[in-house]
């Protein structure tokens, strides 16, 4: 509350100013990272942003990740890109680094990978990052869902050429709306930044010569960042307490928690678990049971490949029977 009146006090209630400074300057000093940051009105725009900057445009093909929300896919095609959808694996439910080089294999022309950490469990990054070297891709992190996640000690959405958080108002750390994108150099940044301003060109009138948005988060809502960012780490402890407290409650029934790795530490963002195969009980029973004592649970995010707008897209998994297809059947 202290940082919003001061935006009113200051009569800067308008897209830019001190605020926005400030929690871009607080979130890479969290993140401990040389990356440049630039707060926007939602992750997705941030998604978008990264696209635009990676060069991506009409027939090129993205390697994406399939299970996740559809705001990960999206901006491949608001710049007329083609997603091609790639499995997960059992470890992590992030996506497959076999499959991605099968990718590659496929589709050796990929200009770049949208990798996407499910639920705040990070991903496989040490064989995803060698794959696009290997392959001269350029690698979008979308962190959306994993603020304050780790992979052997690195905090995720600092590993691609691009990051990208959210703070919308289910994640970790909340603006009511909004998100971030992390560039690994400044003249990206600056970019983005003139992108996300309408591309309003240097000149005394309004003179534009590129298509530009209306992306920049209001000093308000950053003023609400900043004062969320000094408790992500408890936000993340208690997480966790919740996805333990699940563990142990659920331990002696036919259901799986959500995995990640030994070396990882995850923000716990959702708690997840699938029906063991071969149990007779229903995944949406179990959900409605759960809504009569009032515990709120969900369907995974069904994969991309299985939505009918992306019907016509490509999808490559590593083994026969795919198992993103598989946890949805068996997840909530």
């Amino acid at each position: 509350m202290e940082d919003i009146q001061e935006a009113f006090s200051r009569n800067w209630i308008a897209p830019l100013g001190f605020n926005c400074d400030a929690f871009e300057e607080e979130v890479v000093a969290y993140l401990g990272t040389s990356y440049h940051s630039l707060c926007l009105n939602a992750g997705t725009s941030a998604l978008h942003l990264a696209v635009k900057l990676a060069g991506i445009g009409r027939g090129d093909i993205v390697l994406c990740s399939d299970m996740t929300f559809a705001a990960t896919a999206n901006p491949i095609c608001y710049e007329g890109g083609v997603p091609v959808f790639i499995d997960c694996e059992r470890d992590t439910w992030n996506m497959d680094p076999e499959a991605l080089e099968n990718a590659f294999l496929k589709y050796p022309n990929a200009k770049a990978v949208m990798l996407a950490h499910l639920y705040g469990t990070p991903s496989k990054m040490d064989e995803i990052v060698a794959i696009c070297k290997k392959h001269g891709a350029v690698l979008i992190e979308d962190a959306a869902e994993a603020i304050a996640s780790e992979y052997k000690g690195v905090k995720c959405g600092t590993f691609g050429k691009y990051g990208v958080l959210s703070f919308n108002g289910n994640k970790l750390i909340t603006t009511s709306g909004g998100g971030m994108l992390l560039c690994d150099n400044k003249e990206d940044r600056d970019k983005a930044l003139f992108l996300a301003t309408q591309a309003r060109e240097k000149a005394p009138w309004y003179q534009h010569e590129v298509i530009g948005y209306n992306y920049r988060m209001s000093n308000v809502v950053a003023g609400i960042g900043r004062g969320q960012l000094l408790h992500v780490n408890e936000h993340k402890k208690l997480k966790k307490q919740i996805y333990d407290r699940y563990s142990k409650g659920l331990g002696e029934l036919p259901v799986t928690m959500n995995p990640y790795l030994k070396d990882t530490a995850p923000n716990f963002w959702l708690s997840c678990m699938t029906v063991n195969e071969g149990c007779s009980v229903n995944p949406l029973s179990v959900m409605e049971k759960l809504a009569e004592h009032n515990v709120e649970a969900r369907p995974l995010w069904k994969p991309m490949h299985m939505q009918p707008v992306f019907k016509d897209c490509g999808f490559v998994t590593a083994c026969g029977n795919p198992v993103d297809e598989d946890l949805f059947k068996r997840g909530l």
